[in-house]
């Protein structure tokens, strides 16, 4: 059977990109990703680049035994970088050691169609922001058949200590107190005057303020076959 990848802009209140999964091209997908028009570009370019790479063969590579498998899943990513959960909460919440960024595992049965058309009611949802639970100033969404190498690799992206570039004025005001400031090394292709925002350990993934910047990743969730025969 043929798998088959889809990227189509969210038209919706999430605004940004849906990616979608389907062994049948023609078929209900297997699973949907979605990326609000906020979630910082190295989430989504590594949710990408590791669904690009594992294409010609159906993500074998990743799988167990696979020259790329390493056996961990996105909890583990954010447990490693002290993630902890909210005790007693429903649905399940881990969230950042500064509380900047959150994951929630929905609990509870749902339809899977009905997951698949709405993507609040995904399985896992990574945001970030100020007050990532209640207000979060991104989202993405992930339903329960996203391969879990794809969901490791959004959250490594997401709790990297690497800096990455940033328009200064992207920044929002309100997250400026989580960024700190720190010269780039000039290139043949950056001016000298050209400015580097460089995070904190824990801060959230988000740009910083007023000219090109570069800020470190902050910290803000197995496929096998479908789940459907065809």
């Amino acid at each position: 059977m043929s798998a088959s990848p889809h990227r189509q802009p969210v038209e919706s209140q999430y605004g940004g990109w849906t990616i979608t999964y389907a062994e049948d091209p023609l078929g209900v997908p297997d699973w949907i990703t979605t990326f609000d028009r906020s979630t910082p570009q190295e989430i989504v370019a590594a949710f990408t680049e590791t669904l690009v790479d594992g294409l010609p063969n159906h993500f074998r590579d990743h799988f167990s035994g696979g020259k790329h498998y390493t056996g961990l899943g996105p909890e583990d990513v954010l447990r490693r970088s002290d993630w902890q959960p909210v005790h007693g909460s429903r649905p399940y919440w881990n969230v950042s050691p500064d509380g900047r960024a959150a994951l929630r595992t929905r609990s509870g049965w749902l339809d899977e169609y009905t997951e698949l058309l709405t993507p609040e009611k995904s399985m896992w949802c990574l945001s970030g922001g100020v007050d990532p639970v209640h207000v979060p100033s991104w989202r993405a969404f992930f339903s329960s058949g996203t391969p879990q190498h794809l969901r490791t690799a959004a959250a490594i992206a997401l709790t990297s200590p690497d800096a990455v570039p940033r328009v200064l004025g992207d920044v929002p005001e309100r997250h400026r107190d989580l960024v700190r400031l720190r010269l780039a090394k000039p290139t043949a292709d950056m001016p000298r005057a050209q400015a580097a925002l460089a995070r904190r350990r824990y801060a959230v993934h988000v740009p910083a303020p007023g000219a090109e910047a570069a800020i470190p990743p902050a910290s803000l969730a197995t496929h096998g076959r479908s789940r459907r025969q065809r």
